[in-house]
């Protein structure tokens, strides 16, 4: 009987330790969730990417074929809009530049016969939809502008890396799916492209894209 006992008691030992060491285990590996496909270290073959969409604060050239007096050099206020010669509070972010060069193009010709109205965004920072955030344990959080192309290795470079304490495979990717109107999150494996080299840990990125680093436990 107590021969019996004693090995139940064994049993309950040896399930407890396992439980434990599958939790540890869980808090030192990856993070949990799809992976993304990997992307190369250097594309092959580059492609443009979706045509840029102006955001607050980008700086723009516009410009009105034989009426240089019509254009401007502006920066779109914080409220999204511009003002230009003749054009008051005219909203510019949300569009790309072919669509604000319409819309000027359509507010002029109120003054001028067929104006040809040209913008040119010359330094951008881009809607929200359009930029990484990385945030948590990295050097410097921060907010990058989208560019074609652009991978993992490409936004923790532009942050400085992780910091001391960061966790990087346990690092999460959160995505905005516009067919499903819903998020959508994905494992990243932070420590194994940096620290390591692993190139299946680099994967392509999208606009909008927040990458978040946890700290570790330990």
């Amino acid at each position: 009987m107590r021969s019996a006992i004693k090995n139940k008691h064994l049993v309950k030992l040896m399930i407890g330790s396992g439980m434990a060491s599958l939790a540890v285990a869980g808090c030192a590996g990856g993070s949990s969730g799809p992976e993304l496909p990997t992307a190369s270290f250097v594309s092959m073959q580059e492609g443009p990417g979706e045509e840029y969409v102006i955001g607050p604060l980008d700086e723009l050239t516009i410009f009105v074929w034989r009426n240089p007096e019509l254009g401007a050099k502006v920066q779109v206020r914080p409220d999204g809009r511009i003002t230009t010669p003749l054009i008051t509070d005219m909203p510019a972010v949300g569009k790309t530049p072919s669509m604000l060069a319409e819309d000027l193009t359509l507010q002029l010709s109120q003054y001028i016969n067929e104006p040809l109205v040209s913008v040119i965004v010359n330094n951008f920072s881009g809607t929200f939809s359009q930029q990484i955030r990385v945030v948590g344990a990295t050097d410097k959080p921060a907010s990058i502008p989208y560019r074609a192309n652009m991978t993992l290795l490409d936004a923790m470079i532009a942050v400085g890396g992780m910091s001391e304490f960061a966790s990087g495979n346990r690092a999460r990717l959160i995505r905005f799916d516009r067919g499903t109107g819903k998020q959508k999150e994905f494992a990243l494996r932070i420590d194994d492209l940096m620290k390591k080299g692993k190139t299946s840990a680099n994967v392509m990125l999208r606009p909008g894209d927040v990458i978040i680093i946890p700290e570790s436990m330990f």
